[in-house]
């Protein structure tokens, strides 16, 4: 938080919370209704008339195949293409297809109906790209007066052996990311990850670890300094159960790096009034919630970022509106690097990490075509079970059956009931692909049976 505002927030009640939070939506309004002036009669006229559903696959960028096939399988999600009683198209996606029920809300509709949209984050971008579209103006300007003509973005990978890990942070340099994020794992070592990193990081880079509320044998606030003690440590994000604001305050006072709360139980409101933390991640937020919640925190000086996942029509929007909100300076992850390809013909790729925002009207992407009929029709290979294998310092092994439907396993092992880890154990793991050899099939079977296999070294 900003040091110069710490006393105002001291004295914030949970009256004040609401009504900043309330106004801000008020507020957050106008910009788009300016706009539905300026479009004018268009603007007045302008309808939904269709509203297209495609699911696309996407294959992984090589640099990170390897680890995010393992972890997740293959990943679809869907894109919507939004046409009117016009020339003008409107783009949006998501994880996966919204409820029937949902887009019939939208057909027949006028686009300036869903300022501050709070029904659907994947319409809801569209939306905002028709009312852009309809007015000419970029849809930054639809929240309110520009902040920052590039918005911070960071890139994402998922926590694998400290040379894969070592080797995304090489690949993203050079593509201009100064910021990674990952989930730590207790299945890997931290601090042995953070020295291959460091070994080939550019100055400036940093790393942003994501402890997924807890689920370890940690001491936090002596892990936390170990970490903070690497050039490349940047802050760390959700390290103790969401609903523990205390502890988050008290371990916030403890730590030098930054600290913060991506799952806010109570709306942010009384999060930012305890001081608990330095940031917010407002992760995939409906734009009214996003509005709202954007105007609390400019109001405390308190920085924010989005985490909205997808393509580039997702970052696109997300961008937008850090550029517009006054505080939302933090990097933001959308996890638009990971993919090989895409469906629009722009490729919003940062330049010392930031991220220039489309003055375009709209969104500023354009549909193509020919790759979404190519995504759509892209059948990928599952990726079958397979066996995460850890070595420990003292020759023991173990084993475990992974399915990738359940990659939180892989962060959170504590789920199964079986065994507590930590982040800084003596071990190194790799992954065992089935073979067709008689020990893979034969170590399968007994993980299907006792759950876990933990073997004394030999």
């Amino acid at each position: 938080m900003n040091g110069s505002n710490s006393g105002g927030v001291g004295r914030l009640t949970r009256r004040d919370a609401f009504r900043m939070m309330a106004t801000s939506l008020t507020l957050g309004r106008l910009p788009a209704l300016r706009a539905q002036e300026q479009a004018g009669r268009l603007g007045d006229r302008l309808r939904v008339t269709t509203i297209e559903t495609h699911e696309i696959s996407v294959p992984y960028d090589p640099l990170t195949t390897y680890e995010l096939s393992h972890f997740y399988g293959p990943t679809r999600r869907t894109v919507y293409i939004v046409r009117t009683n016009s020339d003008l198209i409107g783009l949006g996606e998501g994880h996966s297809p919204e409820n029937p029920e949902v887009i019939r809300k939208y057909e027949g509709s006028n686009p300036f109906d869903w300022i501050g949209d709070e029904t659907s984050l994947s319409l809801g971008m569209a939306m905002y790209d028709l009312m852009g579209q309809a007015a000419g103006v970029p849809v930054h300007k639809l929240f309110g007066p520009r902040q920052r003509a590039f918005v911070p973005v960071a890139c994402w990978t998922v926590s694998t052996a400290p040379a894969r890990m070592a080797r995304a942070v090489e690949g993203y340099a050079r593509r201009g990311y100064t910021w990674l994020k990952y989930h730590l794992s207790p299945f890997e070592n931290v601090l042995d990850q953070m020295r291959a990193m460091e070994q080939v990081a550019p100055r400036g880079f940093k790393i942003h670890h994501d402890l997924t509320m807890g689920g370890t044998d940690d001491h936090l606030p002596e892990l936390l300094e170990q970490i903070a003690r690497f050039e490349i440590a940047g802050g760390f994000e959700d390290p103790l159960p969401e609903k523990d604001m205390e502890g988050y305050a008290e371990l916030r006072a403890r730590t030098r790096l930054p600290i913060w709360y991506h799952h806010a139980p109570l709306g942010v409101g009384f999060e930012a009034q305890r001081r608990a933390v330095d940031g917010f991640i407002l992760g995939h937020a409906r734009i009214g919630e996003a509005i709202r919640r954007a105007g609390l925190l400019a109001q405390l000086e308190i920085p924010f970022s989005l985490q909205n996942v997808g393509g580039t029509i997702t970052r696109a929007m997300t961008i937008h509106m850090q550029a517009a909100f006054k505080t939302a300076w933090l990097h933001c992850n959308n996890d638009t690097e990971s993919w090989a390809d895409d469906v629009v013909r722009e490729r919003l790729e940062p330049i010392q990490g930031r991220v220039r925002v489309p003055e375009r009207p709209g969104l500023g992407v354009t549909l193509d075509p020919e790759a979404l009929d190519r995504l759509r029709k892209l059948s990928l290979p599952a990726q079958p079970r397979w066996i995460l294998r850890s070595k420990f310092a003292d020759g023991s092994r173990m084993f475990h059956a992974v399915d990738p439907s359940d990659s939180l396993f892989l962060v959170r092992p504590d789920k199964r009931r079986e065994i507590t880890l930590g982040y800084n154990m003596p071990v190194e793991t790799d992954y065992w692909d089935p073979d067709g050899t008689p020990e893979f099939a034969q170590m399968l079977a007994r993980l299907q049976t006792s759950g876990m296999v933990w073997e004394r070294g030999r």
